[in-house]
């Protein structure tokens, strides 16, 4: 419900949550019902009261669920908690945009409650699925419009807090990048033990002749092998049963006649397809476990991890630690920039990870337990260290905020500078930019491109040049630049992160123009000129003509 006074905002599809609630409640008398009566709590029947439980939980969570609004303040209530905050104590409302897909149709959308001290919490309702939802965006504007009406905003724009924005949770890039050093940690301690059992699988032996008593099989071999975990090779003999062939993806096994010296080995599809029930092997046993299958002109190996293999994998661990590191980096340094702007990419700093695993990855392969120990791997290690202080000196440069200056003095001080270049007949020159808004010279957004230049005023085209083909002419008579900024979460996604936005002023209606830094300039020199009023015709002008 929503009028001047009042907003009161419910949860959609009741009827539908209230079902899901009963559902839940059947399900948990269900199952408690079921472990009374058979005494058992492990069944399928049981877990799946209990997840019907879980649901009906959820459900009444949001069944329950209120947000509502006057003129004392917000109000909102959940199956836990309830709260009222005045409208003294609302700093801003905000909206958290998440995407639910690459395709942008469903799109998550909830309001954000900025308290004065900083403090921000987010209301359970209105909630939006949709990227173009008319209630919730109804919803959104009764809300602020109470909050104009009886309390102070900080700002009259709406900010939109998405995942490219200063505003938004750096816990989750936090947590990734602890989970993949541990990892990382785990790998690099498991490398001197790899590498003191490659040592010790590379100078075995065969083993002394076995003692009376031993059975044919290999049975007692293969058991007294995992408790001593001998560094000899013994061979036993074997008979296969059957042999399973499944795909690369799955397990492959060979079955053995009699369980002896064990009931089955899991091989790789290749082998799988050159061995063939009833095939007499030997087996190649090694501290406990079966290493190699030796057949009539077929050999299985089993593959040891090795020390360099272990070392790769920490490193790529590292490195991957490395990005939600530089996304972390990125929120430190714009710490001070409003909560809606967007931040720059992190890619450059993908390109260092890229550029120091070049070199990073094959030295921790050639030499995982000693990188520094001959002056070859040592100036190996010094110049890529180089390197990658190189590129990072790069990516920390390209990856500062730039800040646009001011657009007004900026255009009226090279207007006269813009004229003298479009007298001398400059080419034409074709600029990524795209206007935001639909109008009259860009419909439906079709415009990719602005060509400037060529004797003929600025126009918007949907491709970048030459020729000016479906280009449609800019009415810079009627365009005023009110200002430039960065880019902020509500100006969608599909402007880039390096781009500026310049607000203008098309005859009373807000229009947008999206570009490049130094290209959005030089389209603004372009939009300052403005074009020579053609003098008014009189009866005086018209005798003189004749």
């Amino acid at each position: 419900m929503i009028n001047n006074t009042k907003v009161n905002c419910r949860p959609r599809g009741r009827r539908t949550l209230w079902f899901f609630v009963g559902l839940g409640a059947s399900g948990a008398v269900a199952a408690v019902v079921r472990v009374a009566y058979r005494g058992r709590v492990l069944d399928v029947w049981p877990g799946l009261g209990l997840l019907l439980a879980l649901m009906g939980v959820a459900s009444l969570h949001w069944v329950v669920a209120q947000v509502s609004a006057d003129a004392y303040g917000l109000h909102s209530r959940t199956l836990l908690r309830r709260r009222s905050v005045p409208w003294g104590d609302v700093a801003d409302l905000r909206v958290r945009l998440r995407h639910a897909n690459t395709s942008r149709i469903h799109d998550s959308r909830r309001v954000i409650l900025v308290l004065r001290d900083g403090h921000k919490r987010l209301l359970p309702l209105p909630r939006s699925w949709a990227s173009d939802d008319p209630d919730f965006d109804a919803t959104l504007e009764a809300l602020r419009a109470l909050h104009r009406r009886h309390g102070a905003p900080e700002s009259s724009h709406l900010s939109v807090v998405s995942y490219r924005t200063a505003g938004h949770g750096w816990l989750g890039s936090l947590a990734l990048c602890v989970l993949l050093l541990a990892g990382a940690g785990v790998s690099a301690w498991w490398v001197p033990r790899s590498a003191s059992d490659e040592r010790a699988w590379q100078s075995a032996t065969p083993c002394a002749a076995e003692t009376p008593g031993t059975d044919r099989g290999g049975s007692r071999l293969l058991e007294r092998d995992r408790e001593h975990g001998r560094d000899c090779l013994s061979t036993v003999p074997a008979v296969i049963a059957r042999v399973e062939a499944r795909q690369p993806k799955q397990r492959s096994l060979l079955y053995f006649t009699g369980s002896r010296p064990l009931e089955r080995l899991e091989v790789s599809y290749e082998a799988a397809e050159d061995f063939q029930a009833g095939d007499r092997v030997q087996l190649t046993v090694w501290r406990g476990r079966v290493t190699k299958v030796s057949g009539e002109g077929h050999v299985w190996r089993e593959h040891i991890t090795t020390p360099g293999e272990l070392a790769v994998i920490a490193a790529l661990l590292t490195l991957a630690a490395g990005y939600p590191g530089a996304l972390l980096l990125l929120r430190l340094r714009g710490r001070r920039l409003p909560d809606d702007e967007v931040l720059p990419s992190a890619l450059p700093f993908a390109a260092v990870l890229a550029g120091t695993a070049l070199w990073l990855l094959p030295l921790c392969h050639l030499h995982p337990t000693a990188p520094l120990s001959s002056p070859v791997t040592a100036t190996w290690a010094a110049v890529g260290s180089l390197a990658t202080a190189g590129l990072f000196v790069w990516a920390w440069r390209a990856t500062r905020v730039r800040m646009p200056g001011s657009a007004g003095t900026g255009a009226a001080g090279t207007a006269e500078e813009s004229a003298e270049e479009s007298a001398e007949g400059q080419e034409e020159v074709f600029l990524a930019a795209r206007f935001l808004e639909d109008t009259d010279y860009n419909p439906h957004g079709f415009g990719t491109h602005i060509v400037i230049g060529g004797g003929d005023g600025p126009a918007v085209t949907p491709h970048p040049g030459p020729g000016r083909f479906a280009a449609r002419r800019i009415p810079v008579e009627r365009l005023t630049v009110k200002n430039v900024r960065r880019v902020r979460g509500g100006d969608g996604d599909t402007v880039s992160r390096s781009w500026h936005i310049a607000e203008l002023d098309d005859a009373g209606e807000p229009v947008r123009l999206a570009a490049a830094p130094a290209d959005l300039t030089r389209i603004i020199r372009e939009l300052a000129v403005r074009p020579p009023t053609p003098p008014a015709v009189t009866h005086h002008t018209q005798q003189r003509a004749k």
